[in-house]
């Protein structure tokens, strides 16, 4: 029963980040809609994100006192490496829906599903499973239909096509260093170093791209509600909620994400999404339940 309870747990925390997570990039269209830039957006998320998260590290460290397994220079400089790609995806996330819809964006984010398959194979170095192979079909069947690319009912920049792929990428390369780099050392730990590597990046695009004066609006009127929903929180819960439920129920429940974000942009944001794209979005999820879900029988 204690088990059971366990998995209960893990899955509300899972999905609490999943749906949290899901909510982000509407904030960022609506702060986009206020005249805030992409360098604007991204600075502000990730200062706060740093300080929130050494908020964490500084309070374990107290109520641990000697427990907490300090971070080796070799832990630092590879999850520093691997944060990079953290900072790159936030980057590359925010400027795709800066000229594509968000329910297009997270779609093209949930590319990860295919490209983690790919990534797979070639570091392995063995085919994938036919199971693999069918969702990895069924994504990208639902790709066309979710971005309704076969019909010229909505006209897709190509510059947020190209950024939300890019976003993709990233994002797998995010997902397989973070489950492999300095696992010894708590997650606090970890999520702040990752975070200091995305912070390179993050502000040398900042430096290089921003023209006018730096509004500083930003940390009064986003800073913080982008930072919870985006570094803080969805992190936090998924690393408490993965170990309880399993990799492949926490990637079926953390699926969530991309109905929540769709919902988000048709309600706030008035973006329009048709039935087929629907459709699309439920076939991404089929895929994703699929690739995670053993259907051989225990004998």
């Amino acid at each position: 029963m204690t088990s059971q309870n366990n998995v209960l747990k893990g899955v509300f925390l899972v999905a609490l980040g999943a749906t949290t997570y899901g909510m982000l990039a509407t904030f960022v269209k609506i702060a986009y809609s206020e005249g805030y830039t992409t360098a604007e957006v991204t600075t502000s998320q990730f200062i706060y994100g740093i300080t929130g998260i050494l908020l964490i590290n500084l309070f374990q460290r107290i109520k641990n006192k000697k427990e907490v397994v300090k971070a080796t220079p070799k832990n630092i400089f590879s999850l520093m490496l691997a944060g990079t790609s953290l900072g790159m995806t936030s980057l590359f996330y925010y400027l795709a829906v800066k000229y594509i819809p968000v329910s297009i964006g997270i779609v093209l984010l949930m590319q990860t599903v295919w490209m983690g398959v790919l990534l797979e194979m070639i570091l392995e170095k063995k085919l994938p499973s036919k199971q693999k192979v069918i969702a990895v079909f069924i994504v990208l069947f639902g790709t066309v239909l979710a971005t309704n690319i076969m019909k010229n009912e909505i006209t897709l920049d190509w510059r947020g096509l190209v950024w939300g792929i890019l976003a993709a990428a990233s994002f797998t390369t995010t997902m397989f260093t973070a489950n492999r780099v300095a696992t010894e050392i708590s997650s606090a730990q970890r999520s702040l170093y990752m975070l200091l590597g995305g912070s390179i990046i993050v502000f040398s695009f900042a430096l290089a791209t921003q023209e006018t004066a730096f509004n500083l609006q930003i940390f009064l009127k986003w800073g913080i509600v982008l930072s919870l929903f985006g570094t803080i929180i969805p992190p936090m819960l998924m690393n408490i909620g993965f170990p309880l439920t399993g990799i492949g129920l926490g990637s079926i429940v953390s699926a969530l994400e991309l109905p929540v974000s769709v919902m988000m942009a048709f309600v706030l944001l008035n973006e329009k999404v048709i039935f087929s794209q629907w459709v699309g979005i439920i076939l991404i999820i089929l895929a994703i339940i699929i690739m995670n879900v053993n259907f051989k029988s225990k004998k």
